[in-house]
């Protein structure tokens, strides 16, 4: 970073005056900076000095600037330009005013369902449009999502995005952050779009419970979690929860990428008819019918509108029985369905014998014979996936509740938890020959693997790329294994003592440079006094200096004296 700071003040291809430093990231600064030629401030991102030299990091970068170039969307940071300037690969891009969401999501915790609706809506609509132009993510999570005050969400950073026309999947490389990459990400496979849709669907669900649903204290843990474990279901959270946007959001997040929504745009259209549903207005109720009067059974009415006294007595007594009967049933209602609800709550677990139900022992068997089996229809299994290479894959390790503990069977059933081993779980050694190693050996430690480096000279593989693998890529290796990195130092460097040259002759010279692999450059050839003609009066680099081979020396060699015998010889004192 320290070398990044000097660009403060620098003005790119006098138009880009880099202000300060805004941002970081594994290839690249980004700075605030003022386009002199439109009035306005941009950011400006640059490849890191340090990784100038590395020509396919520089490819890489290429590729992103390319990739960016392409997208036009409001929810996409806008590229402004793409150049090159001197020793500088840089790209212009819109200055944003806002948090990232994950900024947001540390203050706030949880968002609403509606909020989590609506950001999910404007990502899977940036992601659309990214997949309709061939370009993969690869590493979409909150840190890439930036929020403006206006509450527009923009995705940023396709720092390791991948073109589709290109063969860079083809190594197998896993790439993205561990808490949000996609199963086949993790196993080290081709992704496609599919794997951006995993990982939204990953931030969906910390928008939802305000938690991410794989961690682990130990990192290198975390990429198997996707691959054999199932999330706290989003309904335990205890939160207003639409079970609609929880079922979208779980098949966003769905293992088995054939299972997982196809397209961004298939994602964005559940989302769009759940919104939808939601804003359905109610239907109005109907008003009552008049009631119609029933003939022959209208009281006559004298003449002032009013009931004779004895008609009114008799209608007077005539409700007070229909009162008294309608209180008498109404009670015996009331009490009946008392009893009902004291008998279903209460009374009858005292008056009945509730069936109690040992919990067999599971431990042992394979978990598919288990589960599938109808003797233990009464029991509701959660299966948890371990790693566990002392145990076959499918084979049940811990259960709970423990064996033989005694349960009351309800008409829910009883929940029994049970761990899974995985057995060992074996990933194909990607191909990082040539790669920069430390970005190799990230990769190879997301996989789970150990990585032992040994650094060697090497005349054709250039310094800090990997020049072997073992074991060799394509070979399967369990994770946790180590795999072993030989690493180039570049060419050796030889070194040789700079001879005295003056006063030898010019072919002896040239043969003594010649014998210890220094460069002869062209002679300067000068008239002299001292030395006869052909002899050597000076050399560039001084006699006794240790060079290293092929070093540059410029020889000046005398003509001989300007006044010359009336033979046209020169004297040799």
């Amino acid at each position: 970073m320290e070398k990044m700071e000097k660009y403060v003040g620098r003005t790119l291809d006098d138009r880009y005056e880099l202000l300060e430093i805004i941002g970081s990231g594994g290839m690249a600064v980004v700075y605030r900076a003022m386009d002199h030629l439109l009035k306005r401030m941009v950011a400006v991102k640059i490849l890191r000095e340090d990784l100038f030299a590395n020509e396919e990091i520089r490819s890489r970068f290429q590729t992103e600037s390319r990739a960016v170039a392409m997208l036009s969307h409001p929810n996409i940071v806008a590229v402004y330009d793409v150049s090159r300037s001197q020793d500088t690969e840089y790209i212009v891009m819109e200055l944003l005013d806002g948090e990232t969401l994950k900024q947001d999501l540390r203050q706030r915790g949880a968002l609403s369902w509606e909020e989590a609706l609506d950001f999910s809506e404007q990502i899977a609509s940036a992601l659309s449009h990214a997949h309709s132009k061939g370009l993969v993510h690869r590493d979409i999570k909150p840190q890439n999502l930036i929020l403006l005050p206006d509450g527009t969400i923009k995705v940023a950073d396709f720092g390791i995005a991948d073109l589709k026309s290109e063969d860079h999947d083809e190594s197998g490389v896993a790439i993205g952050s561990v808490h949000y990459i996609s199963p086949e990400q993790a196993r080290g496979l081709v992704v496609d779009e599919r794997s951006d849709i995993y990982s939204l669907g990953v931030v969906m669900y910390e928008m939802l419970s305000g938690e991410l649903p794989f961690d682990n204290e130990d990192e290198m843990k975390i990429p198997l979690m996707h691959l054999s474990t199932i999330p706290k279901p989003l309904s335990e959270y205890g939160r207003d929860i639409p079970e609609e946007m929880a079922r979208i959001t779980m098949k966003a997040m769905e293992p088995d990428r054939e299972k997982r929504y196809q397209t961004a745009e298939d994602l964005l259209e559940d989302l769009e008819n759940f919104r939808e549903s939601t804003q359905q207005p109610l239907n109005a109720p109907q008003p009552a019918a008049p009631a119609k009067p029933i003939p022959g059974n209208v009281e006559p009415i004298g003449s002032n509108g009013e009931l004779s006294r004895e008609k009114y007595r008799r209608r007077a007594r005539r409700a007070r029985t229909v009162s008294l009967l309608s209180g008498f049933f109404g009670v015996m209602l009331f009490m009946l369905l008392v009893g009902v609800f004291l008998w279903d709550y209460w009374l009858g677990d005292i008056f009945s014998v509730a069936q109690r139900i040992d919990i067999p022992d599971f431990v042992g068997n394979n978990y598919e014979s288990i589960i599938n089996s109808s003797n233990y229809s009464r029991f509701n299994f959660v299966c948890v996936f371990q790693i566990t290479p002392d145990a076959p894959e499918g084979e049940i390790i811990a259960q709970k509740p423990e064996a033989n503990k005694s349960y009351m069977l309800t008409d829910d059933g009883i929940d029994v938890e049970l761990t899974i081993s995985t057995g060992i779980v074996m990933y194909e050694i990607p191909n990082f020959v040539n790669y920069d190693y430390m970005e190799s050996s990230v990769q190879l430690e997301k996989m789970g693997y150990k990585v032992e480096k040994v650094f060697e000279n090497n005349e054709e593989v250039p310094a800090g790329n990997v020049i072997s693998i073992s074991p060799s890529p394509g070979e399967k290796l369990p994770a946790g294994s180590t795999v072993y990195l030989v690493v180039s130092n570049g060419p050796e460097v030889k070194t040789v003592v700079m001879p005295n040259l003056v006063g030898k002759t010019r072919w002896a010279a040239a043969d003594q440079l010649e014998a210890m692999n220094l460069n002869l450059m062209p002679i300067i050839y000068v008239s002299s006094d001292d030395y006869a003609e052909g002899l050597v009066i000076s050399q560039t680099v001084d006699a006794g200096l240790e060079v290293e081979v092929h070093t540059k020396v410029y020889l000046t060699v005398s003509t001989g004296p300007e006044n010359k015998d009336e033979n046209g010889t020169v004297p040799i004192s």
